[in-house]
């Protein structure tokens, strides 16, 4: 049977630094917030409203419709432009007549009529429902198409805003709109126009427009009202000049409300605000869905943890999500392999606890015995004998102790400290030329002694056998097993060290003697704690039978595997054990 000694094992002082207090109180309370039936949970609400406010910016870019306004109101000028060219052809050939004073000699003077202008603005107005007013070349106002004149005096026609329609709700989104659209484009740049009241129109001072058509060019301006009419604050004016063979007799401006442009414009964002109720519509839906494929999962896997950690008993496992195949199926799986390796630890910690108290319970009972014992013990040989017993047992104590305190720390040191580059070979005859030494020493100092058995190493093949490793605990297992192997060698027996680079580039190291090899049916028990079966002869207590189960433990934690097996003879019989170590590639 094979068992261990932990030759070159360091025992350090156990690790005193405490892991920062949990706060069960506020988890449990961020829990129980997260479980209210019926309110999103923020992921949800942040999926919805970077989604709703990509939207929203897309639909205000649309809705700002600027150029678009732009282009409809040079369209509205452009026509309004030929109404006021055709206008003043108009009037210029059939409004004109001979001047009453007397011209020059060999010319001929017109002026403008103001009665056949009346006649004539009204006629084209009534055709196009435009303002048309007519201006003298003093800048006097000689007819307007919304004043009626006749023998009982004048008429003025004023257009008067729509009055209310609908119910308060549809008055006030109608009185939102005319705001918005006021301001989305804006429309504070444009010049501010009033209308003289009454009678007072004739004694003002003609428009900027009239003045330059009456200096003969075309003027084309878009006021701003300061009390809208109809559903529009948009005025469009064009002046053009009344001309008689290129001499300018007066000038025609015609004015027009902006309602056909802020229809147009409403009509637009009325398709567009459908487009984005529907794409909202869509959006939401979208969302709650994307959030409930993401929030939902993430919650349930929460509560499931929060159940593990409350909990009792191993009844809560985590949802599986893997089949997802996504981010959160892989921390669904993640989360179970950690959950199941946790109750491994847990389990394997509780089985180190009940090995731990049954081993310590053994030498602590014999100990105790023969306390009680001594002391009733007359004879001197007998005490002594006694005592012998007392000084093993607490050497025994004392070993067990610090082979656990070595056991217990080495998960920790394993996953904290970095991994370095280590000689497997170098690391080998380092081992092999100690023990050479060792021996001859112990050669010199015995009379007559039996050989001790030989370590032996092959030339490594395959090149470097570097590997990733904490050279000290590599070397504590290739210890464990060389001190092992020479356990069970005979006198005069060899242990071989073999080391090779196999094809997928792992180093493999055999560690193989020439003693009674393994028991049938043992080669996995030998590799558990505490299990020990020492060669006949050997005083009982002297290995506490966690050097392979230490060995194994490093070995994994690097990686690599170790197994245990036997060589056999030319006859098929067993003449020696063989340990195999395999470390993967860097």
């Amino acid at each position: 049977m094979a068992s261990v000694t932990d030759t070159g094992s360091e025992v350090r002082e156990p690790d005193h630094a405490a892991s920062p207090p949990s706060m069960p109180g506020t988890a449990a309370r961020a829990t129980a917030r997260r479980r209210v039936r019926g309110v999103p949970s923020p992921l949800t609400l942040r999926i919805l409203a970077v989604n709703v406010l990509a939207l929203l910016l897309l639909v205000g870019a649309l809705l700002y419709l600027g150029r678009y306004q732009d282009r409809l109101v040079q369209a509205e000028l452009d026509a309004l432009e030929t109404e006021a060219r055709i206008f003043a052809s108009a009037l210029g050939e059939g409004a004109v007549q001979r001047a009453a004073d007397e011209p020059e000699l060999g010319q001929e003077s017109y002026e403008l009529s103001p009665e056949l202008g009346r006649q004539m603005i009204r006629r084209l107005a009534l055709a196009t429902e435009t303002h048309t007013r007519l201006y003298g070349p003093d800048g006097r106002l000689l007819s307007d198409s919304r004043v009626l004149t006749g023998s009982p005096g004048k008429i003025e026609i004023q257009e008067l805003p729509l009055p209310p329609s609908g119910d308060p709700a549809s008055r006030a989104v109608n009185e939102f709109y005319a705001r918005f659209i006021d301001v989305v484009p804006s429309r504070e740049n444009l010049p501010l126009y009033r209308e003289p009241p009454g009678h007072a129109a004739e004694s003002a001072a003609p428009p900027p427009n009239v003045e330059r058509a009456l200096a003969g060019e075309n003027s084309a301006t878009v006021w701003r009202l300061a009390s809208p009419v109809a559903r529009s604050n948009l005025l469009l004016t064009v002046a053009v000049p009344v001309q008689r063979y290129k001499e300018v007799l007066g000038a025609v401006l015609l004015s027009r409300s902006g309602t056909v442009i802020d229809e147009a414009i409403r009509s637009v964002r009325t398709d567009i605000l459908r487009v984005f109720a529907v794409a909202l519509l869509v959006t939401v839906l979208m969302s709650l869905y994307l959030a409930g494929t993401i929030a939902r999962p993430i919650r349930k896997l929460a509560q499931a943890a929060d159940r593990l950690r409350t909990g009792h008993g191993r009844h809560t496992e985590i949802p599986d999500f893997t089949r997802r195949g996504d981010e959160i199926g892989e921390l669904s799986g993640v989360l179970r392999d950690m959950t199941a390796a946790l109750w491994a630890r847990m389990d394997a910690i509780e089985r180190f606890a009940a090995d731990v108290a049954h081993e310590i319970k053994n030498p602590l009972t014999s100990l105790r015995s023969a306390v009680e014992t001594v002391s009733r013990i007359q004879d001197p040989a007998r005490r002594d004998k006694l005592m012998a017993i007392i000084a093993d047992d607490v050497q025994r104590l004392d070993r067990l102790i610090s082979d656990i305190s070595n056991a217990s720390r080495l998960d920790a040191e394993l996953s904290r400290a970095a991994l370095e580059p280590v000689d497997i070979g170098a690391m080998l005859r380092t081992l092999a030329d100690i023990h050479r030494t060792t021996a001859e020493d112990d050669e010199e100092d015995g009379d007559g002694a039996e050989a001790a058995p030989q370590v032996v190493i092959e030339p490594p093949r395959g090149g470097s056998l570097t590997v990733k490793g904490l050279e000290g605990r590599l070397t504590q297992v290739f210890q464990n097993l060389i001190a092992n192997a020479l356990s069970f060698s005979p006198p005069g027996g060899q242990v071989r060290l073999t080391a090779r680079r196999t094809p997928d580039g792992a180093v493999e190291v055999t560690v193989s003697d020439d003693g009674p090899g393994i028991p049938e049916g043992k080669e996995e028990a030998i590799f558990e704690r505490f299990y020990t079966e020492r060669p006949a002869g050997e005083k009982f207590g002297t290995h506490s039978g966690l050097g392979l189960s230490i060995s194994k433990q490093i070995v994994e934690a690097h990686g690599g595997t170790i197994r245990a097996g036997n060589r056999l003879g030319a006859g098929g019989e067993t003449v020696g054990a063989v340990f195999t170590v395999r470390l993967p590639r860097p």
